[in-house]
């Protein structure tokens, strides 16, 4: 048993983090045990360093079974800015770089040998040679045909179990229901396996439905408020890949279309410019997935309804891999659903998958929580609403919709029952179009009743309709929208129906303006951003290889001017600190002198802070006032306190507390950060209060 002590201090050494996630170190201890595992965890919940830490402290080589080329060059990029020994084999390479990189692995100079399925066959005559210490199988829902993204050459990997018996072997996935997980471990022939479920609960991720109504402007709003992130566009079929992209590009916004249809050479070209931040926004069919490991992805969007809750799950997972606040938005249509409707009917495990898409269609049209129903489809039980999902947000309203309820189901009555949706609204909606002629529907009584009602209204309320259970849609009847008995009591027995009010999608251009004004081009942020981005281009890897936003974020907050302040922050390892530390510390300084010549610009902000604090407004009133956040104008009452104005600070921190940070400044040896402190306090005293304290204590220190 290695000691706990050891595992944190590799940790740090070698990756950075101060701390585990959640089952990680329990993970690495059963791995180290040389048990067989199955670990669920969620994309972004930290799976390599499962098996990419034992690999360090284990004898022999570990070999990682990963389905997509692109993903192993990045993790393999990753482990060498990390200063760890890895390569990767695959037909990529010449038959020398081959057989290279497997001298090194028999030689043991290389710890991590990545690799695809349908690779393997190059390592066969090397087996008998070298000393597997760990076998780890990446997205391994792939291995099985009741999950999603089923891949036949997974169903091979069997073989490795009864070929090294005594190796543990680590079967890694972000989504796998209870079926799928068994299948997982029948078919890799796992022995006693210890099965770990991580929360699926990704805290940072908000949740979006919206109704596909003019999406495309939608999308081109939701992206010019975010001029700097990135972001990925998920899309049904390819074409829409391609059209979406040439209206964003249109729009001035740098986007591209993936799909498995392009050109390899183009396909790896997009990712690379993606992965290297020189392409904001890739639009992309589920082919643009497994592969990326790019941890700031900030926002992902649904063009169409995803086929089932697993992939949706993971597809959003891929934001906010970084731990930093992200977005996630899914247009939701009548016709996607058509489409999904038949595309699974006419697959592999044709019911199984038609129930997944129902599962899909009830998320999508939820009315209460959406993460409570998201962490409930992976078997994890929340009593309380998120707060970070549109239902939450803004909850929905009800009104009497029992008159509209009567128009449609009598609309469906007087067209017997044998037509679609959209052929119901035209007749509500009294269209004078030829299919209405030619039937002559327009002769018949109730044409027209809902003239006063909008097409896309009418679409959302009939949509409603279903859900609740008054009407259903015959998908084996070329979609006829068709009555079920409840109908009748709303029709003859008075019964009333509550509809919910329809949200409209806010596509206020003036909104995108007023928020892109308010990116700050001159942030520390950027400056780092901007850093990392040059130092990437020389290394010829990705940006986030070098650090993280999460890394870049802390850095801008803790401002560490010191190689001590620097390794504090969470993702800078011993190798990083020695690589990329004399610039990002050098950075940070100079930004902090330009800062200081800025100070009479800077000056007239505090002067408005005192001027409302003087009129008598409290810190809440005064952030609302000048739409900044409490922390913000906190610290301004710092800085104007050192500068001799009347603020009472111990309004906001205690003499106790006062005191508890004086103590700790004194063991600290006075750290210039908050951070130590903050650790200090195990993480239970606010940032806010560690700030206002020190600026008392460094007033009476400047008295004395």
């Amino acid at each position: 048993m290695i000691p706990s002590q050891i595992l944190h201090n590799t940790l740090k050494e070698n990756f950075g983090f101060e701390k585990f996630r959640s089952n990680q170190e329990e993970i690495i201890n059963t791995i180290l045990k040389g048990n067989d595992t199955l670990a669920i965890m969620p994309t972004g919940g930290g799976k390599s360093i499962c098996f990419q830490l034992p690999a360090l402290l284990l004898p022999g080589i570990t070999i990682v079974i990963s389905p997509l080329i692109a993903l192993m060059k990045d993790q393999v990029d990753s482990l060498k800015a990390n200063g760890i020994t890895a390569c990767f084999i695959n037909s990529t390479q010449t038959e020398i770089e081959q057989q290279q990189h497997i001298e090194n692995l028999k030689n043991n100079k290389t710890k991590l040998v990545y690799i695809a399925p349908e690779s393997l066959s190059y390592l066969d005559n090397a087996f008998s040679i070298l000393n597997i210490s760990l076998i780890a199988i990446d997205e391994a829902h792939c291995i099985s045909s009741w999950g999603h993204d089923f891949r036949p050459a997974y169903t091979n990997l069997g073989y490795l179990k009864n070929r090294f018996p005594s190796t543990p072997v680590l079967a890694l996935t972000a989504t796998a229901d209870k079926a799928t997980r068994q299948d997982i471990s029948n078919q890799l022939n796992l022995r006693n396996p210890s099965v770990f479920i991580s929360s699926f609960d990704r805290k940072n991720l908000s949740l979006e439905v919206r109704p596909a109504l003019d999406r495309v402007k939608q999308i081109i709003d939701f992206i010019e408020s975010k001029p700097n992130d990135s972001g990925i566009i998920y899309c049904l079929s390819r074409k829409t890949t391609e059209e979406l992209a040439e209206k964003l590009h249109k729009a001035g916004i740098a986007a591209k279309a993936y799909h498995a249809g392009l050109d390899a050479e183009l396909r790896s070209k997009t990712q690379d410019e993606f992965i290297n931040d020189e392409c904001q926004v890739v639009c992309a069919t589920i082919a643009f997935g497994m592969g990326i490991d790019k941890s700031n992805v900030r926002w992902v969007i649904h063009y169409n309804l995803p086929k089932n809750i697993e992939g949706y799950y993971q597809e959003i997972g891929r934001a906010g891999r970084d731990g930093l606040t992200s977005e996630t938005i899914l247009f939701e249509s009548y016709g996607d659903l058509i489409q999904l409707q038949k595309f699974a009917s006419q697959g592999q495990n044709a019911e199984i998958q038609l129930s997944k898409l129902e599962r899909m269609k009830q998320y999508a049209d939820a009315l209460s929580c959406r993460r409570k129903i998201l962490l409930s489809y992976f078997g994890e039980i929340v009593t309380e609403n998120c707060g970070n999902c549109d239902i939450c947000k803004n909850p929905p309203a009800f009104f009497d919709g029992t008159i509209i309820a009567q128009k449609a189901l009598s609309a469906i009555i007087r067209l017997k029952e044998s037509e679609p949706l959209p052929v119901i609204v035209d007749f509500l909606r009294g269209s004078k179009n030829a299919y209405i002629y030619e039937k002559e529907y327009q002769n018949l009584k109730t044409y027209g009743v809902g003239i006063e009602t909008s097409w896309q209204d009418w679409n959302q309320y009939l949509i409603q309709l279903i859900n609740l259970g008054y009407c259903e849609i015959a998908f084996h009847q070329q979609n006829k929208i068709k009555l079920t008995p409840l109908a009748k009591k709303v029709l003859f027995e008075g019964e009333k129906v509550q509809l919910n009010t329809i949200q409209k999608a806010n596509t206020d251009k003036t909104v995108s303006k007023e928020i892109k004004e308010k990116v700050v081009s001159n942030s520390l942020f950027e400056s780092l951003r901007k850093l990392r981005y040059e130092i990437a281009k020389q290394e010829e890897v990705p940006a986030y290889v070098i650090f993280s936003d999460a890394a870049l974020r802390q850095m801008e907050i803790n401002r560490p001017m010191s190689e001590e302040e620097l390794i504090a922050i969470d993702g800078v390892g011993k190798v990083k600190l020695e690589k990329y530390g004399d610039a990002f510390i050098k950075a940070i300084i100079a930004f902090q002198k330009d800062k200081k010549v800025k100070t009479k610009k800077e000056s007239s902000t505090y002067k408005e802070t005192l001027a409302l604090y003087q009129e008598g407004l409290t810190a809440d009133e005064i952030a609302e006032k000048r739409k900044l956040g409490l922390s913000t104008i906190l610290s301004h009452f710092a800085k104007l306190y050192l500068d001799g104005a009347s603020i009472d600070l111990y309004q906001f921190v205690s003499n106790k507390e006062v005191t508890q940070i004086k103590e700790a400044k004194i063991k600290l040896k006075k750290p210039t950060a908050l951070k130590p402190y903050f650790d200090y306090f195990g993480e239970k005293m606010a940032y806010e209060k560690i700030r206002l304290a020190l600026a008392i204590i460094e007033k009476e220190e400047n008295n004395n």
